[in-house]
């Protein structure tokens, strides 16, 4: 079975939705046969480089609404966090264009490391309050993961990778994703939102047993089941 995800690394719904998928994997009979990978998606590819605001100010800003309203949804949000477990310290945690850490993520993904490159950007971000858009903070995320210095340096030098990104854009638009985290198995159902563990594993159950019951691949097309609760939209 496979599993794509799409998802954005300033997005802490997609942080929240990734744990609650990770619970319900490790529920699931057919673990092993499971097979994920992660997809960029950029809520925000015109976001600047630099901002000297908060993300209390940037919500606010973006939803027309106070600070002081921004900052209760951001401490709501932080309770989502720890009841699976995470550390959210959104006081420290400020904009960033991610397209940078997202082509990084590709290089790791050609190294066998995206995954871990994609838990240690997250937990930088969410917990650590880490500026995912400058250079050296990346080199150091991939330093911890073992990537090759000399080859992050020349990922992040360049537009290396940028195709790759915008490829997973265009093809997230394709399957009707407009906010993450975006869910797809096999192709065939999409899961929009930070679900419950438990409508994970209803999932995963469901696409288990149809992979049972057929002796062949199918090639679906538009025929793509949505459910839609809490997500990052653009």
């Amino acid at each position: 079975m496979r599993v794509d995800i799409y998802s954005d690394m300033v997005c802490p719904f997609c942080y929240i939705g990734k744990k609650r998928f990770e619970q319900a994997l490790e529920n699931f009979s057919g673990q092993s046969d499971v097979s994920v990978s992660y997809r960029s998606f950029q809520l925000d590819p015109n976001s600047p480089k630099e901002t000297d605001m908060s993300l209390d100010e940037a919500l606010a800003k973006k939803y027309q609404m106070s600070v002081e309203k921004a900052k209760e949804m951001n401490d709501s949000i932080s309770e989502q966090a720890k009841d699976v477990g995470l550390e959210f310290n959104l006081d420290k945690a400020r904009p960033a264009n991610t397209e940078n850490a997202h082509r990084l993520s590709h290089y790791a993904k050609e190294q066998g490391k995206m995954e871990a490159f994609v838990n240690r950007t997250l937990k930088a971000y969410f917990t650590e309050g880490k500026n995912i858009n400058d250079q050296d903070v990346l080199l150091g995320l991939a330093e911890d993961v073992d990537l090759d210095k000399e080859e992050s340096i020349q990922v992040l030098e360049s537009d290396r990778f940028k195709d790759q990104v915008v490829a997973d854009q265009q093809t997230a638009a394709q399957i009707g994703a407009q906010g993450v985290p975006f869910f797809v198995f096999n192709d065939k159902y999409g899961v929009s939102g930070a679900q419950p563990s438990e409508t994970f594993l209803e999932v995963l159950q469901k696409v288990q047993e149809e992979e049972k019951q057929e002796s062949k691949i199918q090639v679906l097309g538009s025929k793509t089941e949505y459910c839609d609760d809490d997500s990052c939209n653009m």
